[in-house]
């Protein structure tokens, strides 16, 4: 299965360890050597009523669970964004 990196672009990703809603994916690492992706960048919502700023999360190809139709399943432990201290994008 291909896709391309606009159609990646409209993927959410959720964190499958603990349901949290991590953002969209923003960009993708390559290493140009090999000609393979290596991470996905994730802008991370930790704006609290419009105030704050958005984090980069890099997120290693190797803890990609599985692309959806809308969203990619990441398992990554709450210590890549827990740094930025915002608790407001737990799954409903």
């Amino acid at each position: 299965m291909g896709c391309s990196i606009n159609s990646l672009r409209d993927k959410e990703v959720i964190n499958v360890c603990d349901g949290r809603r991590l953002g969209y994916i923003f960009d993708v690492e390559i290493n140009a050597a090999l000609g393979s992706v290596v991470a996905i960048v994730v802008l991370f919502d930790c704006r609290v009523f419009g105030f704050g700023k958005c984090e980069e999360l890099i997120i290693p190809w190797d803890k990609i669970q599985c692309f959806g139709e809308d969203a990619v399943l990441v398992s990554v432990g709450p210590e890549l964004y827990e740094k930025f201290a915002c608790k407001n994008k737990k799954k409903k």
